[in-house]
């Protein structure tokens, strides 16, 4: 996972906030705009230089296309990258291509532009099959304006846990949503830091998935089963709209996701949740006769309607993907009904945006 990479590497660095905020900007931008920069630099090159060099290449032309970066500071630092990558043939190498990119910027960016009407997929930078799926279900004005949509940052968003706290974390700077709950960060630096996250007072969570639970609508008392729990956004929302009081199985098919799960449910304070590691369609091997009075299937799906946050995604999701999910997601629902009590409720959510 892209979040994960980068996580990694800048946990164990020693850069300021701005210059952290940089690096993301360019891993984000440069992994969502690959399809626009890969024609840019074919434009460039006679041979594709070996990969380490063309990242360099497109982390420059990044800046230099899409970045009011000064081009003298986008070139050198690209050219020191290249250096210390590969030496100084490849760093002249770098240097070359990148001068003559801003030399022929005006008529580099109009070829980009013409693919708008020739190659939409180019222009806005995502996979062709999914371009042309989308642009035949919804039309191409929204298709485009959905891509366009996704290339953009996404905000991020803190849900306030009521369970330890009755309004926003005074450490956290926050506007409101039209949630009650949901609250959009304005300045994420040293976030995970902030005493109000360490203790338990939020959890990053975007309005919209709220939704399945609010639906879904637990109650003190109940007794509920979550489908496919990790990493446990969903499952801790739910306990806190019980208030902490009931029982919630929360399902998934590790040990290891599931543990996502338990270190959430520790840090919000939550209780009530006992983990099960079990795959959603074999659930009666281990939950034989249990019925619960609300059960969510949160179905594992292509995820087409959050590529806006998760800018990976988009190269990794094939269109046979699509069908398989599907038929998996019959099944588990058809699993999830029998553990569902006569008169309980039974919610069956996706992120996906595919028929």
């Amino acid at each position: 996972m892209a979040d994960e990479l980068l996580e990694d590497a800048l946990g164990t660095s020693s850069l300021s906030e701005f210059d952290r905020a940089f690096v993301m900007e360019l891993f984000y931008g440069c992994l969502r705009l690959q399809l626009a920069l890969k024609f840019l630099l074919a434009r460039l090159v006679n041979k594709p230089p070996r990969p380490v060099i063309a990242d360099v290449l497109k982390l420059g032309l990044y800046q230099l296309f899409f970045l009011r970066i000064p081009a003298h500071a986008a070139v050198n630092e690209s050219v020191a990258l290249a250096r210390d990558r590969g030496g100084e043939p490849e760093a002249k190498f770098v240097n070359a291509v990148l001068r003559r990119a801003g030399r022929e910027h005006e008529a580099l960016l109009a070829e980009l532009q013409a693919t708008r009407e020739t190659e939409p997929w180019i222009y806005h930078s995502h996979p062709e099959w999914l371009w042309k799926r989308w642009a035949t279900r919804l039309g191409h004005e929204s298709a485009a304006a959905l891509c366009e949509w996704n290339n953009q940052p996404p905000a991020l968003y803190l849900r306030v846990n009521t369970l330890k706290t009755s309004t926003k974390p005074a450490d956290v700077l926050a506007e409101p949503t039209d949630h009650p709950l949901c609250w959009r960060v304005t300045n994420a630096s040293g976030l995970f830091r902030t005493r109000s996250f360490l203790n338990g007072e939020f959890y990053v969570q975007d309005p919209s998935t709220l939704t399945a639970v609010d639906v879904l609508d637990p109650q003190p008392g109940d007794a509920v089963l979550d489908l496919c729990a990790a990493p446990g956004g969903k499952t801790t929302y739910i306990a806190q709209r019980m208030q902490n009081r009931g029982r919630i199985i929360a399902a998934d098919s590790t040990n290891s996701r599931l543990a996502l799960v338990g270190e959430n449910c520790r840090r919000l304070g939550v209780s009530i949740v006992s983990t099960l590691a079990c795959e959603g369609t074999r659930l009666d091997r281990c939950l034989r006769g249990e019925e619960y009075d609300r059960v969510l299937v949160d179905a594992p799906c292509s995820n087409t309607g959050v590529l806006r946050r998760r800018a990976d995604l988009r190269w990794r999701i094939e269109e046979e993907e699509i069908t398989r999910l599907a038929s998996l997601q019959a099944k588990l629902l058809d699993s999830a009904a029998k553990f569902t009590k006569r008169g309980g409720i039974l919610v069956y959510s996706t992120c996906s945006l595919e028929p």
